[in-house]
């Protein structure tokens, strides 16, 4: 199976300060892969060198190579919008526009060249059935997002990410600041995607990556320190650091 995203040798630093250190990783396609470990171990980072959300950042530079579908993403001539078009983001907090539902899926397309209001009318339609949505807003879809629930705006910040049709889907953390029946509406959702996605996953909750993800990766101090199938991983891992954080002797 070809990879859909393979990394080397790719290091990360803020200013002076390394946070990622010569990271090899390959993720297959159409399976969600877990990174896990303490705060500050590089996780997100990696996350966001993914889309390249970190050239925001003043004094960051890189080496190594980041390729999807093998186009090394941090080439001279790529193109960023494209990017971040094939390689959608969903953040921590929900974060909808204030403006009405229909209008927060339209956003993309319409941004991307789309105009007619019968083809973003299938495109809402079929985002927010994607994302488990559409039974609970089809009547509202002209009022403001603002007054959805937090999980249910964060189901439609990814049906606004699947509007746009990426390949690759990143979470950072995605359920930190949902209530219990919303993290498992918002797993069940992540599980279903990954037919058609690429998913990756940033997570502290050890069990919500045993339930979502195929694929697990242990960081420490921006070094993966394992990496395997996730069921491997936390019930015999090969490394003892990996045993003592999945244990909660640290982090």
């Amino acid at each position: 199976m070809t990879d859909k995203i393979s990394i080397e040798d790719f290091d990360l630093y803020y200013g002076e300060n390394q946070a990622l250190k010569k990271i090899r990783l390959n993720i297959i396609p159409n399976q969600v892969t877990a990174f896990i470990g303490p705060s500050g171990c590089g996780k997100s980072t990696l996350l966001r060198s993914m889309n390249r959300m970190n050239d925001m950042i003043p004094g960051v530079h890189t080496s190594g190579r980041i390729a999807i579908d093998g186009k090394n993403i941090y080439d001279r001539e790529t193109d960023l919008v494209q990017l971040r078009k094939n390689v959608g983001m969903v953040f921590q907090q929900p974060n909808p526009f204030p403006i009405s539902i229909y209008d927060n899926v339209a956003y993309g397309p319409r941004i991307h060249g789309i105009k007619t209001k019968k083809k973003l009318d299938e495109i809402v339609e079929r985002t927010l059935k994607q994302a488990n949505l559409w039974d609970e807003v089809k009547d509202r879809l002209h009022l403001s997002a603002m007054g959805l629930s937090g999980g249910q705006q964060q189901r439609l910040v990814i049906a606004r990410v699947l509007a746009v049709e990426p390949d690759v889907i990143l979470m950072d953390e995605p359920a930190s600041a949902l209530d219990p029946i919303s993290t498992e509406r918002l797993e069940e959702l992540v599980i279903q995607l990954k037919k058609d996605y690429t998913i990756v996953i940033v997570t502290h909750n050890m069990q919500q990556a045993a339930r979502v993800s195929d694929k697990t990766v242990f960081f420490l101090n921006g070094e993966i320190i394992e990496v395997n199938d996730t069921e491997q991983l936390f019930t015999h891992p090969e490394d003892q650091r990996t045993e003592q954080y999945i244990s909660g002797q640290f982090g």
